[in-house]
Parts: structure tokens; C-alpha cells; sequence
């Protein structure tokens, strides 16, 4: 059986660089390998956003790491961009990642209010933090850089995107756009842990 992957996103942290002005960062934590990959956007935290990352992630990192994988395990936050109320979450994962990859993507997200046990909480975000600690945030290739030389003695090395697409909020996805994913829930907290495959060709 082929390895599966399992990466961990987490974002919701907005810093005020001097220059350019807002920024969002989407972290995600490759728990195999001890990678974090970190996209700084310039717009919203939108569900496109967030699975826009994990596309940049799969694309610069996961598929070249795990060539044999069809499978991904994303361990998410219940709130933010990423929620699991979230109905474009799930239709972007379905129409942008699992169809045009063919990967099964399995999600699961933590409870509300259990964040903190998020793997990128305290094995990337505060790594990320300490790095660039005392150092004024001037611009987002600034941020970028500092996110980028992020490593620890336990071996984490981080790579950093610079994302400036523009996102619109309050994205509404119909009844009938829906009924597109192919999407079962799991028997245990069906809301919070679901599998997406790709469409049939």
C-alpha cells in the first residue's frame, strides 16, 4: 500500500507588515517528514485560499515526496477558511484538488476550541515566531524570508510561497453545485470527518 499523506493546514494568523499592509499566512505541516510549507497571502482567508495552498503544497512538495500516493489525510481546524461548515472548503477540495490530481482526500478536523492540538500550532507557527522575533515585518518578502530559514535541531526546514491572487468573501455554493461532490461521511462525527474522491471521468 502506498504511503499516504498526511498534511496538517492551519492559518487565521494576520500580521500588520509596516510597508505593505495586511498579511495571511496558511501553514501547512507534513507530519512525515517534519516539513512545514507556509503561503503568504495578500487578500482574504477564503476557502479558495486555503485549498489553493494545499495545491501549491501538493504540487512544490507532496506529490514529489509521496510519488506513489493517491491519498491524502488532512488533519484541519473546525473554524476559518478551512472550516467544516464550510461548503466551498468542500467544493473547491473536490473540484480543484481531488479531480484534477485524482486524489482521494480524507479530512478531519479538530473539535471546536481544540486547535491547540494541532500538529502546525506548536511544531511550525511557533518556530516560525521565534525566528523572526524582534524583526520588524516590513513587507511580505520579509515575512517570506523569515518563514522560509525556519528550522529547528529536530530537523524541521520550511518552504515559503508568496501568494498576491485576489480573493472575494462570502463565496456561496448552490444546492446543485453540491451535489457535484463526490463526498461520504465517516460513521464518527460525520460533520467533522468525511472523504472526498475524485469525479468519475
Amino acid at each position: 500500500m502506498a504511503e499516504k499523506a498526511v498534511p496538517c493546514p492551519g492559518s487565521r494568523l494576520w500580521q500588520r507588515c509596516q510597508g505593505d499592509g495586511d498579511t495571511l499566512r496558511y501553514g501547512i505541516y507534513d507530519t512525515h517528514a517534519n516539513l512545514g510549507f507556509v503561503v503568504v497571502g495578500t487578500s482574504y482567508e477564503t476557502p479558495a485560499f486555503a485549498v489553493d495552498a494545499i495545491i501549491l503544497w501538493w504540487k512544490d512538495c507532496g506529490r514529489s515526496r509521496y510519488p506513489k500516493t493517491d491519498e491524502l489525510l488532512i488533519l484541519a481546524d473546525c473554524g476559518g477558511a478551512n472550516s467544516a461548515r464550510a461548503r466551498a472548503w468542500k467544493y473547491h477540495l473536490q473540484h480543484r484538488l481531488c479531480n484534477p490530481y485524482r486524489l482521494t482526500v480524507t479530512v478531519c478536523h479538530y473539535p471546536p476550541g481544540a486547535s491547540k492540538w494541532n500538529p502546525i500550532e506548536h511544531q511550525l507557527f511557533s518556530q516560525i515566531s521565534n525566528n523572526w522575533a524582534g524583526i520588524p515585518l516590513e513587507s511580505y518578502e520579509t515575512i517570506v524570508k523569515y518563514a522560509r530559514t525556519t528550522k529547528t535541531s529536530c530537523g524541521l526546514r520550511v518552504s515559503a510561497r508568496l501568494l498576491r491572487k485576489k480573493y472575494d468573501k462570502g463565496e456561496k455554493i448552490s444546492d446543485t453545485q453540491m451535489k457535484t461532490l463526490v463526498l461520504t461521511p465517516h460513521k464518527t462525527f460525520p460533520n467533522w470527518n468525511y472523504t472526498l474522491a475524485p469525479s468519475k471521468m
